[in-house]
C-alpha cells in the first residue's frame, strides 16, 4: 500500500494533467465566445446540478430532474444568445419542476437540498455567459473572474501545506488552514491585477477590493461544498475528472466567485453590461 505522501503525489500528477486538458478547452471557449461559450457552461451547469442530485438524494433521479437539467442548459444557452427574458421563463419553469420533484421524491429536509439544486447550477452559468457577453471588456471580464479562482485554489493549497498553522474550519475541510487563504488570497489579488493590466481596464487600484472579495467567495464556495458533502457523507461529487472528482469539485470556488462577480457588475451599474459594472466600476465610485 503506498505511503500517503505517495499517494498525495501521484494525486497532484492527475490534477495537473487533467488541468492540462481541462485549462486550454476553457480558455478556448472563454476566448471563442457567443455559442462555445455558452455551450461549455450550460454542459457544465447542468452536471452540476445531476451531481447536486445524486449526493442529496443518493443517486435518486427522475424524468422530472433529467427534464430540469435539460432546461438547465436551454436557459443558458438562450441567455448566451441575447435572450435573457426567454432564459428566466425557462430557469423558472426548470426550477417548479424541480420542486415538485422534490415533494414527489423526498421526505423532510431532503426536499429542501434538492429544491436548491436548479438555483446552484443555475445562476452562475447564468452570470458567467452575462459577463461574457459581446461589451469590448467581457473577455477580461471572464479572465480575471478564472484568474481570481484558480489563482486562489492553487496558492491556498500550496501555502497551506507550505506553512501549516491554524485550520480554517476543520468541522468542515480538516485541511485548509488560514495560511492557505490569506495565501490564496494574496495571489488572487496579483494574478486579477494583472489580468486587468494586460487587459488595459481603467482604474486598476478599485479592482485591488474587487479581486479579494471574489477570491472570498471562491473559497466560501469550496467550503460550502465540503459542508455540503460532509452532510451527506460524500467524498467526491462525482468521477468524471481524474484526480478532481465530479465538476463541482473543480467549480465549486467559480460558483460563488461569479455570482458575485455578477452581483458586484450588477450593483456598479446596474443599466450597463456586467462586465463593464465589474472592472469599470469597481467596488468605489473612484
Amino acid at each position: 500500500m503506498p505511503a500517503p505522501d505517495g499517494l498525495r503525489r501521484r494525486e497532484l500528477r492527475l490534477r495537473i494533467l487533467s488541468a492540462l486538458v481541462m485549462v486550454p478547452v476553457a480558455l478556448g471557449a472563454t476566448i471563442w465566445g457567443g455559442a462555445a461559450f455558452g455551450a461549455l457552461t450550460a454542459l457544465a451547469s447542468a452536471l452540476i446540478f445531476l451531481e447536486w442530485t445524486a449526493i442529496v438524494t443518493r443517486n435518486k433521479a427522475s424524468r422530472i430532474t433529467t427534464i430540469g437539467a435539460v432546461l438547465i442548459v436551454v436557459a443558458i444557452v438562450l441567455d448566451a444568445h441575447a435572450q435573457p427574458n426567454r432564459a428566466i421563463v425557462t430557469a423558472t419553469l426548470a426550477w417548479l419542476l424541480v420542486a415538485v420533484a422534490a415533494y414527489r421524491l423526498e421526505a423532510g429536509s431532503k426536499r429542501s437540498w434538492l429544491a436548491v439544486g436548479p438555483g446552484y447550477a443555475l445562476l452562475p452559468g447564468l452570470a458567467l455567459v452575462s459577463l461574457r457577453s459581446d461589451h469590448p471588456l467581457g473577455l477580461t471580464a471572464v479572465l480575471f473572474l478564472f484568474a481570481i479562482v484558480w489563482s486562489t485554489d492553487i496558492a491556498a493549497y500550496f501555502t497551506g501545506r507550505a506553512l501549516g498553522g491554524p485550520k480554517l474550519w476543520p468541522a468542515v475541510s480538516p485541511n485548509k488552514t488560514w495560511s492557505g487563504a490569506l495565501g490564496g488570497l494574496a495571489a488572487a489579488v496579483a494574478a486579477g491585477s494583472a489580468v486587468a493590466a494586460v487587459g488595459d481596464v481603467p482604474r486598476l487600484l478599485p479592482l485591488v477590493g474587487v479581486a479579494a472579495v471574489l477570491s472570498v467567495a471562491s473559497q466560501a464556495g469550496d467550503l460550502f461544498e465540503s459542508a455540503v458533502k460532509r452532510r451527506f457523507g460524500v467524498k467526491d461529487s462525482g468521477s468524471i475528472i481524474p484526480g478532481h472528482g465530479g465538476v463541482m469539485d473543480r467549480l465549486d470556488g467559480l460558483i460563488f466567485a461569479a455570482v458575485v462577480a455578477a452581483a458586484i457588475g450588477l450593483w456598479r451599474a446596474p443599466e450597463a453590461p456586467l462586465a463593464r459594472g465589474l472592472l469599470a466600476q469597481g467596488l468605489l465610485a473612484w
